[in-house]
C-alpha cells in the first residue's frame, strides 16, 4: 500500500477515535507484520532467523485520560460485529480466560509494570491490516505497536529492541505462548534483518533485495500454541535419546543438552552426528536433522544476500543430486542472485515438509502452482499446517501471474507485499 493508502488508514483511525472517545488521539504508532523468511522454527532453539517486515501494519491510537483505567477498543472486531471493547483498572491488570484480544494488551501492560514503568489511564483504538492466525505475526504486530504507543505516550525512551523484548515477555512469559523472538523483533525492526536469538539478541540489518514478495493466504487456520510445543517436545525427546547412548563421543556430548535452546547447534557437524541419529526413532532423527540442515542453508542464503556467488559444485554438494536441475536453472536466471535465494527458499520448504511435517496436500498444490507460474521460491511462513506461504517473484508481472495461479490452486487470497519499516510513529494528518 502506498503513502496515500496509509494516510487514509490514519485518517479513518482518527475519525473513528473521535467517534468513540469524543476527541482526537494524541498519537498513533504502527508496526508491520513479518514474513518468516529464512530458518523457520529455529528461534526457540536459539538459532538466528531472518525476517522481512511488510506493508501490512497494525495501528494503535492513544490519548491519556482521567482516572485509573485503560479503555481499549478494536476497530477490526467492531466491524465484524464481535465484542471489541476491553476496560480494566491499571493497578493490578490480569488476564481473562479464553482467547480474548485484550489479553495481549493486558499482558503488555503487565510487562511494562514489571519493568518498572507506571502506566497512566488512557484510551486506545487498535486497527490492524495483518490477517489473524495467518502466519504473518499478527499478535506480535499488535503487542509491538501497543507497547510502542505506550512508550511514546509515556516518553519512556525505549529502543526498538526494548519494545521487542517487552513484547516477547508479554507473549511468552506472561501469556505462556511457546514462541521465540522472531515475531517481536521482526515487527519492531522491519526491513530484512537477521536476528540472533541468544543473548544479547543482536539484530543485523541486511540489504533489501530485488524481486517481489507475495503473501499467499491458504485459508487454513492454525494456532502456534498447537504446533510449537509438539515439535519442541519431539526435539527434546530426540536429544535425550542421543545423550543416553553410552558410546556417544564426549566431543559431541558436550555440544548437546536436553534443553533445545542450550544445544550448540552451530558447532555440530552432520558427519559427526549422523551415525548416532540413525539409531534413534525416525521422528526424532528428522527433527534434529531439520534443525541442522535448515541452519546451514540459512548461512548460505545470508552470504548470497550479501553478494557471495556460490559455485555450482558447492551448491550440488550441499543440496544433493536431486536439486541438480533446479541449481542449473537458478544459475542461468537473468537475476541469478534472486533465483538462488528462491532456490534456498524451496529447499527450506522441503525441509519443513519432509523433516518437520508442517505441510499439507492443499499447501503443496498452492506452492507448486506458484513455482509453475514463475516464482523463484515458495515456502511456509510461520508455524505451518496452514496459514501463509511466501513466494518470491522476479517482477511485478510474474507476481501478478503467481497471485492468480495461487488462488486458482485453492488459496483464499494472494497479495503482493512491499518490504516496510519497523515500529514508527505516524503523522497525524
Amino acid at each position: 500500500m502506498g503513502s496515500e493508502g496509509k494516510a487514509k488508514v490514519v485518517d479513518d483511525l482518527i475519525n473513528e477515535f473521535i467517534n468513540l472517545y469524543g476527541s482526537e488521539p494524541e498519537l498513533i504508532v504502527s508496526s508491520p507484520g513479518r514474513l518468516d523468511f529464512l530458518n523457520t522454527h529455529q528461534d526457540y532453539k536459539g538459532l538466528p532467523v531472518v525476517s522481512v517486515g511488510i506493508n501490512l501494519r497494525t495501528y494503535a491510537a492513544f490519548r491519556k485520560s482521567l482516572g485509573d483505567k485503560a479503555v481499549i477498543q478494536s476497530l477490526n472486531l467492531k466491524l465484524l460485529g464481535e465484542e471489541y471493547r476491553d476496560e480494566f483498572r491499571l493497578k493490578e491488570p490480569s488476564l481473562l480466560k479464553g482467547r480474548w484480544f485484550g489479553n495481549y494488551l493486558r499482558a503488555s501492560i503487565i510487562a511494562l509494570k514489571n519493568a518498572g514503568f507506571e502506566v497512566p489511564a488512557f484510551e486506545a483504538l487498535i486497527c490492524s491490516e495483518v490477517p489473524i492466525a495467518g502466519g504473518l505475526a499478527s499478535s506480535a504486530a499488535l503487542t509491538v505497536s501497543f507497547i510502542g504507543g505506550l512508550n511514546a505516550l509515556l516518553n519512556a525512551g525505549l529502543s526498538k529492541k526494548d519494545v521487542a523484548e517487552l513484547a516477547y515477555r508479554a507473549e511468552h512469559d506472561i501469556m505462556g505462548i511457546p514462541c521465540g523472538r522472531l515475531d517481536q523483533y521482526g515487527s519492531a525492526f522491519g526491513g530484512i534483518i537477521k536476528i540472533e536469538t541468544k543473548p544479547p539478541y543482536r539484530v543485523e540489518e541486511l540489504p533489501w533485495i530485488n524481486g517481489v514478495f507475495l503473501a499467499i493466504d491458504s485459508g487454513i487456520k492454525h494456532s502456534t500454541a498447537d504446533i510449537h510445543p509438539v515439535r519442541q517436545k519431539e526435539l527434546s525427546s530426540g536429544l535425550r535419546s542421543l545423550l543416553a547412548m553410552n558410546d556417544l563421543p564426549e566431543s559431541l556430548k558436550t555440544k548437546l543438552s536436553e534443553r533445545i535452546d542450550e544445544v550448540k547447534w552451530e558447532e555440530i557437524g552432520l558427519e559427526e552426528i549422523t551415525p548416532y541419529l540413525n539409531r534413534i526413532q525416525e521422528i526424532y532423527r528428522r527433527r534434529i536433522l531439520f534443525t541442522i540442515l535448515n541452519n546451514i542453508s540459512t548461512k548460505l542464503a545470508l552470504k548470497i544476500i550479501k553478494g557471495y556467488e556460490p559455485a555450482y559444485t558447492e551448491l550440488l554438494s550441499f543440496l544433493g543430486e536431486e536439486w541438480r536441475e533446479s541449481i542449473n536453472k537458478a544459475l542461468g536466471a537473468a537475476d541469478n542472485k534472486l533465483a538462488l535465494i528462491g532456490l534456498i527458499m524451496n529447499y527450506q520448504h522441503h525441509l519443513l515438509r519432509d523433516l518437520y511435517d508442517l505441510s499439507m496436500p492443499e499447501l503443496e498444490v498452492i506452492c507448486q502452482a506458484s513455482i509453475s507460474a514463475g516464482a523463484y521460491g515458495c515456502k511456509l511462513s510461520g508455524a505451518g499446517l496452514g496459514g501463509t506461504l511466501i513466494s518470491l517473484a522476479p517482477s511485478t508481472s510474474v507476481a501478478d501471474r503467481v497471485c492468480q495461479e495461487a488462488i486458482s490452486a485453492g488459496a483464499r487470497n494472494s497479495m503482493k507485499v512491499l518490504i516496510d519499516d519497523g515500529l514508527r510513529e505516524e503523522k497525524l494528518t
